[in-house]
């Protein structure tokens, strides 16, 4: 088949063959290039299959410009059991409570977790990096050149979210009980 004869849901199915095989986030652009269709199309594509994942066992993240195709949170225990994963690895309330400073406010570094927690962090931060729960995404231009701390796909599939837009929403100041 040509695929720059596709129709729309013919490209979906196509891209869909794409994610499903793509071991890590893959950028549009090269799903665009693999499937010889515009970015526009592609992102389009990305939209419907988004929109009738909702009814399946898998979804769609897209973080930016990446995306990738994983399992809904709600098939997460039976996907663990199958594949006989070991479900008492758990974050503690620490990598909890700094994953979510770092969730909020990215990119943040270490220190500002730190002022944020009130105490070092440093310990917390590497098993959150050896989780692949965070990763560096620059560094701050300022002396000593601190690294940047974001969240990563593996935080949206570790917490069910399709996209960071999907984290509760903080309260204001002002709907803050006195």
């Amino acid at each position: 088949m040509d695929v720059s004869c596709a129709t729309d849901c013919d490209l979906a199915r196509l891209l869909e063959a794409l994610l499903f095989v793509a071991d890590e986030p893959a950028s549009v652009s090269d799903l665009a290039a693999a499937l010889d269709a515009p970015i526009e199309a592609v992102q389009q594509a990305l939209d419907w299959l988004t929109a009738e994942n909702a009814k399946r066992g898998v979804s769609v993240i897209r973080v930016g410009m990446r995306v990738q195709m994983v399992t809904i949170p709600e098939a997460a225990a039976c996907v663990e059991r199958f594949l006989g994963m070991d479900r008492t690895a758990r974050l503690s309330p620490a990598a909890l409570e700094t994953v979510a400073i770092i969730a909020y406010r990215q990119p943040i570094t270490r220190a500002q977790v730190d002022a944020v927690r009130g105490v070092n962090s440093d310990a917390v931060i590497r098993t959150l990096r050896a989780r692949n729960l965070i990763e560096t995404v620059g560094q701050l231009e300022q002396a000593g050149r601190p690294d940047l701390f974001g969240t990563t796909f593996e935080f949206l599939r570790y917490f069910g979210l399709a996209s960071l837009e999907d984290l509760p929403r903080l309260p204001e100041p002002d709907e803050l009980p006195a």
